[in-house]
C-alpha cells in the first residue's frame, strides 16, 4: 500500500481509543484477518486493517477507500477513506442494517430506526456509547455528521463498489455478493453512453463524422446507439458509418447491424450499394444471407432481420455484447465484473455460454477466470471428444497463466480422452472373411487433423515453460510426447517443425 492513512496510525498509537472503537463500535485492531483469502478482482492491492466479532474484515484499498468484507460471502465500499469509514462506523452503529434504507424516507423515521439501533447497543454491550463516540471523534479528529449524512455518504460508497472493488475468493475466483440491494443501472447504460454522446454529436455537427466514425471502437459504440434511438433523419451518418464498417473493419456484427438501419429505409440506391456490397468478398455474402434480389423486398428483409436479431430494446440484447464493447472501450473492470458475476450464475446447462465467458475473459486478459470458465466446461462434457478438446484449451490457457505442471496433466488428460481406450488384446478365435465391402473413404484420426497439430505444439511450448520454471522432468516428457506426436503427422507444418527446434534445446537432459 501506497497511502497510510493517518486515523489508523493514531487510533494504533492509542491503546485506549483502540478499546474504545473495539468495544462499542465493533472495530478491533487485533482481528485484521479474514476469514479466507480474498482479493479484488482487478488485482489491485488489498490490505486487512480490522476486523468485527462477527468475523468480518475492513480492508483499505489502494486508493484509500474502505472496503467491508463479511464471513458470509458480502462485500461492499463503506468510505472514500478511513477518515470517513470511522465517522460512518462511529456515527452509525449498527450501519450492516442500513444499507437498503430509503433516503427518501422522513427525518422522522429515519432517526426512529437510529435511535432504536442504537437503545440496543446500550442495553447490550456498549452502555458508554454516546461518550466512546465523542472520545474517538475527538481523539481521531473526525467530524460528528448528521445521521442523514452519514447515511448518503454509505448508501454512496456502497453504489461505487463494482466494478473496481470487486472482491473474489482467492482460491476459486467466485465473487462476494454486495452488501445492499440499491438500485443500479444496467450494464448497457453505462456501456451506451459514450455512443449515445457521439450520436448526439453527428445529428447536431456533421464536421465530427470523419472522427467518429473512422474510430473503430467509437463506430461500433454509436451504430448500437443507433439501434436503441431511431430516427427518419439518421439515415446519411448510417450510410457514413456503414462504409467505415465495411472498408476498416470487414463482417463483423456491427457491420450487419448497420447495414439493417439502413436498410430499413427502403431506399433503392441503398439497395444496389449493398448488394455490390454483399457480393464483393464470400464473408460479406454470407453475413447478409438471405438479402433480397430486388428492392422492393429491402424493407422487410431488414425488418425480418432486425425482429430476429437486433430490435429497439437494449434490455433484450445479449449480456456478452455490452462486455466486449465495454473491453473495446478500454474500460477493462466494467467488463471484468460483469463477466464474472455471469459465470459465477452458470449451470449444468450453460456449456455454450461457458465457452464464451471463457473466450471472452482471455480476450480481456484475465487468465485465472478464463481457466475457471474453461476447467466447469469440461467438466459438463459428457462426450469424450469434446471433454478432451476442452482440456486442450484449459491447457494452454493454464500454461500461459503459470500453472505448467497443472497444463501438462490437462494436456495429457486430453490426449487419453481423444484416443479413446486401447483396442481390445487379440483372442484365439479365428478369424473369418465375411467379404464385406471397403469403406468408401478412409477415417482421419484426430492426430491427423487440426487439433492433432494443435495438441502436437502445446507439448513443445509446456516444455519451454516448464524450463523457465525448472521443471525438467516435466519439460523433457513433453519434449519426448510431442516428438512423437509430431513424427506421426503426415504433413507437419514448418512452424510446427520450428517449435520442435525451440523446445529441444532447452530441455535437454542435464
Amino acid at each position: 500500500m501506497t497511502r497510510p492513512d493517518s486515523v489508523l496510525t493514531v487510533l494504533r498509537r492509542h491503546p485506549d481509543l483502540a478499546r474504545l472503537a473495539a468495544g462499542s463500535f465493533d472495530f478491533d485492531l487485533d482481528r485484521a484477518e479474514h476469514v479466507e483469502e480474498v482479493r479484488l478482482a482487478s488485482g489491485a492491492p488489498l490490505r486487512a486493517v480490522a476486523g468485527d466479532d462477527t468475523g468480518g474484515t475492513y480492508f483499505t484499498c489502494a486508493d484509500g477507500a474502505v472496503l467491508y468484507a463479511s464471513s458470509e460471502g458480502g462485500a461492499g465500499l463503506i468510505g472514500a477513506g478511513m477518515d470517513e469509514a470511522l465517522e460512518i462506523l462511529f456515527g452509525l452503529p449498527g450501519w450492516h442494517d442500513y444499507t437498503d434504507l430509503d433516503l427518501a424516507a422522513d427525518d422522522e423515521a429515519l432517526e426512529a430506526v437510529f435511535n432504536r439501533t442504537e437503545d440496543e447497543i446500550r442495553g447490550s454491550y456498549g452502555p458508554e456509547l454516546d461518550a466512546d463516540r465523542s472520545a474517538l471523534l475527538s481523539g481521531l479528529g473526525l467530524r460528528r455528521l448528521p445521521r442523514r449524512e452519514l447515511l448518503h455518504r454509505l448508501q454512496e460508497s456502497l453504489l461505487r463498489t463494482e466494478p473496481e472493488f470487486l472482491l473474489v475468493n482467492a482460491d476459486e475466483g467466485c465473487a462476494y455478493a454486495l452488501l445492499d440491494r440499491l438500485p443500479r443501472p444496467p450494464l448497457w447504460q453505462a456501456v451506451l453512453a459514450p455512443g449515445r454522446a457521439d450520436l448526439a454529436r453527428m445529428r447536431a455537427d456533421r464536421t465530427c463524422w470523419d472522427a467518429i466514425a473512422n474510430d473503430p471502437v467509437r463506430r461500433a459504440t454509436v451504430l448500437r446507439a443507433a439501434q436503441y434511438d431511431r430516427q427518419p433523419g439518421d439515415l446519411q451518418l448510417l450510410r457514413v458509418l456503414l462504409q467505415q464498417e465495411a472498408v476498416h473493419s470487414g463482417p463483423t456484427e456491427e457491420l450487419r447491424l448497420a447495414v439493417v438501419l439502413v436498410g430499413l429505409h427502403g431506399k433503392t440506391e441503398d439497395h444496389a450499394l449493398l448488394r455490390s456490397l454483399r457480393e464483393s468478398d464470400p464473408d460479406f455474402h454470407f453475413l447478409l444471407g438471405g438479402f433480397p434480389d430486388s428492392a422492393r423486398g429491402l424493407t422487410q428483409w431488414a425488418a425480418d432481420f432486425d425482429e430476429s436479431n437486433y430490435g429497439p430494446d437494449p434490455h433484450d440484447e445479449f449480456d456478452l455484447t455490452w462486455t466486449a464493447l465495454a473491453r473495446r472501450q478500454g474500460r477493462t473492470e466494467l467488463a471484468r465484473a460483469a463477466l464474472i458475476r455471469i459465470l459465477d450464475d452458470t449451470g449444468p446447462r450453460d456449456g455454450a455460454l461457458l465457452g464464451l465467458l471463457a473466450n471472452e475473459l482471455n480476450a480481456l486478459g484475465d487468465l485465472g477466470q478464463a481457466i475457471r470458465a474453461r476447467r466447469l466446461l469440461a467438466s459438463l462434457q459428457d462426450d469424450a471428444g469434446r471433454r478432451g478438446s476442452a482440456l486442450v484449451h484449459l491447457a494452454s490457457l493454464q500454461r500461459r497463466h503459470g500453472e505448467v505442471e497443472a497444463a501438462w496433466q490437462s494436456l495429457q488428460r486430453a490426449v487419453a480422452l481423444l484416443d479413446g481406450p486401447p483396442p481390445p488384446p487379440p483372442t484365439d478365435q479365428p478369424a473369418f472373411d465375411l467379404d464385406l465391402p471397403e469403406p468408401p473413404c478412409r477415417t482421419f484420426t484426430w492426430r491427423e487433423l487440426g487439433l492433432g497439430v494443435m495438441v502436437t505444439e502445446e507439448h513443445f511450448l509446456i516444455a519451454q515453460a516448464a524450463v523457465s520454471l525448472g521443471l525438467h522432468d516435466v519439460a523433457q516428457e513433453a519434449l519426448r510426447s510431442g516428438k512423437t506426436m509430431l513424427d506421426g503427422l503426415s504433413h507437419p507444418t514448418e512452424n510446427l517443425r520450428q517449435a520442435a527446434e525451440v523446445a529441444q534445446t532447452p530441455a535437454a537432459p542435464r
